[in-house]
């Protein structure tokens, strides 16, 4: 790679990594560590970012589980595949139903919003195309944290706290009970350092494990499941399990200055990130220290936002073509409509908040692999599967229920989905993984994180480090503690509403490797606002 970031002063930050047989990134050090462990008894990327993720649903419950959906991007052996593993509603929902039951909007929490998982989906397909070792070689790791325990980390602390505060208020029926048996230690939550462990998460891992997924989709595990829901009159059926599969699809890219920007196309809202660089591109930014720099990122966010929220969807039901929405005439049209001197006000768009992690992976092969999961807004659903250790995603919550809007509620349907892992190439050569998780701050993320390194010449890490901002809704502007004071007074003389908000977290969770192929070495990065980590070999 020749990109000049890469004589950025590295001393600039103590904790960019560097190695030369592989690399794994990811918010947490035993996740990160056991994707290593792969790797050195001859797994390759794709082995190494299941394990990964399997840990992950483990030892940071908060954000993902077993009960999630998950998303990839493979460069191996130069070829670039993604895999959609997110799951649809069940085939007995609908609006009319979901009304009956006295609901206007989705809810959160419960039956309603369950979509079928698709993260164990995604291993097992992953391991059977590409890997090197057995899917219960690869999910061996993650069985042997949930059997003996770990102790848990200073920010995956926090936000457990933060999510039984909020349970122990809102979750009250009885159908929630298992949460709170399975999340707490003698029904309190578990403080930094202290050890908590599942044995029910570790065997139905061991399960998906020796059946290759087929216990969690057609077995054992769907039985109960299926059996969880009809007891509390939930929607989700054996049938619905059994009847899914992930898919192989080919991921979108646009050229950004002399990259090619990869992203999935929809449900996910990959796209948003691709909309706005497309009006960006049309930009020169002369320096990150700028008003112009910043004021110009957020409103093309804003307009691709404004777009995505409307058009994405499931694919089979989008009435826009992505062609239409990455063409150049749109990008240039929205271009137009960024005034310099103030900000726009777009129609309002309520966000919510999320729970995902991130990882990147890549071998001494140059196989390299983008690997995002999720359960949504934390724990997800406040379900968990009894004797199963499944928490259950709440995916459905993005749908509407006006069947006037695209991405309204229907049986078999992918909803809205937040979560979009990155790629970089140059020149049909892969540079690396990239990527930030935490709801519909990702794509505001991405663009950020890539501007530094692309536009700005910052290395993985201090691309990651860089003060963030996110917009909420109409004008207003969240930054967080450390973003220039300067700058946001001059945002705020153009109209955008700044908000200081102290809690990091709110500002998403990133990830970077990178290939310099002259020194045949990877380059990479962590989040400072997270417990992260970066093994290496």
């Amino acid at each position: 790679m020749d990109h000049n970031y890469l004589n950025y002063p590295y001393a600039s930050s103590q904790m960019t990594k560097f190695s030369q047989k592989g690399m794994v990134a990811t918010s947490q050090p035993l996740a990160a560590q056991a994707g290593l462990d792969i790797l050195k008894k001859g797994g390759n990327a794709v082995d190494a970012a299941i394990a990964t993720a399997a840990c992950l649903t483990v030892v940071e419950p908060t954000s993902n589980g077993i009960g999630g959906d998950a998303f990839s991007i493979v460069w191996m052996k130069d070829e670039i595949y993604g895999l959609n593993a997110s799951g649809p509603s069940p085939k007995n929902i609908s609006i009319n139903e979901v009304k009956e039951r006295g609901f206007n909007k989705m809810p959160k929490r419960g039956w309603i919003p369950v979509t079928v998982p698709g993260a164990p989906s995604a291993w097992v397909k992953l391991s059977e195309r590409f890997g090197n070792l057995s899917l219960e070689e690869v999910l061996e790791p993650a069985i042997n944290y949930a059997k003996e325990g770990y102790p848990l980390s200073p920010v995956l602390s926090k936000n457990w706290k933060k999510a039984y505060h909020e349970f122990e208020n809102e979750l009250t029926k009885e159908h929630f009970s298992n949460w709170f048996e399975t999340f707490t230690i003698d029904g309190n939550p578990p403080n930094c350092g202290d050890v908590w462990k599942s044995k029910d998460h570790a065997d139905t891992l061991q399960k998906i494990a020796k059946t290759k997924g087929k216990a969690f989709y057609k077995g054992e595990l769907a039985e109960k499941i299926d059996r969880f829901s009809r007891k509390y009159d939930g929607f989700l059926r054996k049938e619905d399990l059994s009847a899914y599969s992930p898919e192989w699809i080919k991921p979108l890219s646009v050229k950004y200055r002399e990259y090619d920007v990869w992203e999935l196309p929809p449900n996910g809202q990959g796209l948003v990130a691709l909309m706005a660089l497309n009006i960006l591109k049309n930009f020169t930014f002369k320096s990150k220290e700028r008003v112009e720099t910043y004021h110009k990122q957020i409103e093309a966010l804003k307009l691709a936002f404004i777009d995505g929220k409307k058009y994405i969807t499931d694919p089979k039901n989008m009435k826009v073509s992505i062609e239409k929405l990455l063409s150049q005439e749109y990008a240039m049209n929205r271009k137009k409509m960024i005034n310099n001197k103030q900000a726009i006000k777009p129609n309002p768009i309520e966000f919510n908040k999320s729970g995902t992690v991130y990882l990147s992976t890549a071998d001494k092969e140059g196989n390299m692999v983008s690997f995002i999961q999720s359960n949504y807004m934390g724990f997800g659903s406040g379900l968990v599967v009894p004797n199963t250790g499944i928490a259950l995603q709440n995916r459905g919550h993005s749908f509407s229920l006006n069947k006037k809007d695209h991405n309204s509620l229907a049986p078999n349907k992918k909803p809205y989905h937040t979560i979009i892992p990155g790629f970089l190439t140059k020149n049909k050569k892969p540079i690396g993984p990239f990527g930030v998780m935490g709801g519909y701050m990702q794509p505001q993320g991405h663009i950020q994180v890539l501007m530094n390194l692309i536009d700005f010449a910052l290395n993985p890490q201090t691309a990651l480090d860089a003060p963030r901002w996110q917009w909420i809704k109409n004008k207003e502007i969240l930054v967080e503690s450390d973003f220039p004071n300067h700058i946001a007074k001059e945002l705020a003389r153009k109209g955008h509403k700044i908000k200081l908000k102290l809690d990091s977290g709110n500002f998403g969770r990133g990830q970077i490797i990178l290939k310099d192929s002259k020194r045949k070495i990877y380059i990479g990065g962590t989040e400072k606002r997270t417990d992260g980590h970066i093994a290496v070999w």
